[in-house]
């Protein structure tokens, strides 16, 4: 039953695919509007052979990886200011609100202009798109933390430091985990929005090109890429989490 299980999401995927490739074919769509599924499968192929598709994924990945460490440590460092200090939080953490109300598409062009049009411009991005998520999540875990345990650490005379670290933080990190899920997806995102703003590599450059040539085939088969981009990251958030979380019963481990 557990095997059965395990390859429904593959049964769907592969039933969604043949529905798409009969009803492009009984239709008669033209690929420029729809490309088949078959049509998609070979840009892709051709892409992963010729290495094209291999170089500009790693270029979006390595952008989003150092995104997502800056907006993990920054979460991480200003989640720790607000949950521990009331003056930080009411001074600090509405203007967070406010300014992740933004939409982060108007704030690229910005970002563009202070970051060049380089790396440095998609990683600024990325971070700033991942923050949120490990921010909220981590002053939600910092201030879950039962205060039995606070007292018990304050009676045997810990410091705060002490109670941050051994208490509070170990408490923290399920939910730290649910907000990097979360900013896995985003920075990887907030990445290829900077690459459509200006680059000369990457996957959302790929995207543009195949725009400008009138191949949706070719734009499909880099959104493919970019869903298995996606996915790694949230697999290797997940095996950390496992890793890392192996103390904390299963009802303690926040699913994202």
């Amino acid at each position: 039953m557990s095997r059965l299980k395990s390859l429904a999401p593959l049964v769907a995927l592969v039933g969604f695919v043949v529905a798409w490739e009969a009803a492009v074919r009984g239709f008669a769509v033209p690929d420029i509007i729809v490309p088949a599924p078959s049509a998609i499968l070979r840009s892709l192929w051709f892409g992963v052979k010729s290495g094209i598709f291999l170089h500009h994924a790693l270029v979006t990945a390595a952008q989003a990886a150092l995104g997502f460490a800056l907006a993990l440590l920054a979460g991480i460092a200003v989640g720790a200011l607000v949950a521990e200090s009331r003056l930080v939080a009411k001074a600090l953490y509405p203007l967070i609100v406010a300014f992740q109300a933004m939409p982060k598409v108007a704030l690229a062009p910005l970002v563009i202009i202070w970051c060049g049009y380089g790396m440095g411009s998609k990683v600024a991005l990325a971070a700033v798109i991942g923050f949120f998520p490990i921010l909220v999540n981590t002053v939600g875990g910092l201030r879950s933390c039962e205060e039995g345990k606070i007292d018990l650490m304050n009676a045997l005379g810990a410091s705060r430091w002490q109670v941050f670290r051994m208490v509070k933080l170990p408490n923290a990190l399920p939910y730290v985990f649910a907000g990097m899920h979360v900013a896995g997806a985003f920075v990887v995102l907030g990445s290829v929005v900077a690459e459509f703003l200006g680059s000369k590599e990457g996957l959302g450059m790929l995207i543009l090109v195949a725009n400008s040539n009138l191949d949706p085939a070719q734009g499909f088969a880099v959104l493919v890429v970019l869903g298995a981009l996606g996915y790694l990251f949230f697999a290797l958030i997940r095996a950390a989490q496992r890793r890392l979380l192996r103390w904390a019963p299963a009802e303690a481990v926040v699913e994202a």
